[in-house]
């Protein structure tokens, strides 16, 4: 299919659009630092902790996502566009917003947080409240994903698995899971990168405390204000990461 040719010119726009200012960060950099600016003992430490509250956020977002996706693709309930709404609500919504919905919810003085601070359990402005503030907004990137995977594959081999005795556990094991795995490796792979970049959510409900809920988002904003090249060397790390993992990503997805 040949497109027409005034296609191209938006096309560039838009790519310049996106382009330009990565551009303009590896410009930025100053080089010559480079190497003390990302090893600094805050950076290191942050950029640690994003790893790990990324990669436990991903985890959780697989042992939750998964099974709401399928949910919402292989069976029909009353109110169901009401809830694959609600699922998705995090696309749309701030934030900043979420954190707060976050703090009102697992906070000491919160709908749940009362309760477990009264057994000794502190959730908000700590490690755990860092991982679930990435896991609530990058949960819909993973549904999205696989819902949409469940719906292109079909049902028709699951259907026939079940016709020959298969138990639901079994065809969702050997015969569902199987089928999205693509699509299921590109959702998880969107949320941690969502996770990694998430910053609004996360200082709102876990606040900034070097080496338990400082991520590297935030360590850039902060020293924004303090040491700009630092700022921008530790965002072009945050970019190479992102490009790294969606780059590995598709890799998987074409070996698949």
């Amino acid at each position: 299919m040949r497109l027409p040719r005034w296609v191209f010119v938006p096309a560039a726009v838009g790519a310049a659009f996106v382009l330009l200012p990565l551009v303009a960060i590896v410009a930025r950099v100053d080089w010559a630092s480079f190497g003390d600016l990302i090893t600094s003992e805050s950076s290191r430490a942050a950029f640690v902790l994003s790893l790990q509250t990324s990669a436990a956020s991903t985890v959780l977002c697989v042992l939750a996502g998964v099974p709401m996706a399928a949910v919402l693709a292989r069976t029909e309930f009353r109110g169901q566009g009401v809830v694959r709404s609600l699922v998705l609500l995090p696309l749309v919504l701030p934030p900043v917003v979420g954190g707060l919905a976050l703090l009102y919810t697992f906070g000491r003085r919160g709908l749940l947080g009362e309760s477990l601070d009264a057994l000794g359990v502190q959730v908000a402005f700590s490690t755990v409240a860092v991982v679930m503030a990435q896991t609530f907004v990058a949960l819909p990137f993973l549904v999205i994903s696989i819902e949409g995977a469940l719906r292109t594959a079909g049902e028709r081999y699951e259907v026939v698995a079940a016709s020959l005795g298969a138990r639901p556990t079994t065809v969702f094991r050997r015969i569902t899971l199987p089928l999205v795995l693509p699509g299921l490796l590109s959702g998880a792979v969107l949320a941690f990168a969502r996770a990694l970049g998430e910053f609004g959510a996360t200082i709102t409900f876990a606040g900034s405390l070097q080496g338990v809920t400082r991520t590297l988002p935030l360590e850039i904003y902060l020293q924004r204000e303090t040491d700009p090249d630092a700022a921008v060397a530790l965002a072009l790390v945050l970019v190479v990461v992102a490009v790294l993992v969606i780059g590995l990503a598709r890799q998987s997805r074409s070996a698949l």
